[in-house]
């Protein structure tokens, strides 16, 4: 039950990320090249966010 909570919110809070880090590169004007690694890079680091947090509220609710 506690992984199906994580995994909706994470998808959720993906997502979210996502528009508004399309809404910045559409503000400042960034070029398509460019844009692809901001994606890769701000995916991949919310993804480790995304998995300690996981891993933080399982051994928290271990206890």
């Amino acid at each position: 039950m506690l992984l199906l909570v994580v995994v909706l919110f994470s998808v959720l809070y993906l997502f979210q990320i996502n528009r508004m880090t399309y809404a910045l590169c559409m503000q400042k004007e960034i070029p398509e090249k460019k844009q692809t690694k901001i994606f890769s890079t701000i995916n991949i680091l919310i993804t480790i966010l995304l998995i300690c947090f996981y891993i933080e509220v399982y051994w928290a609710s271990k206890f």
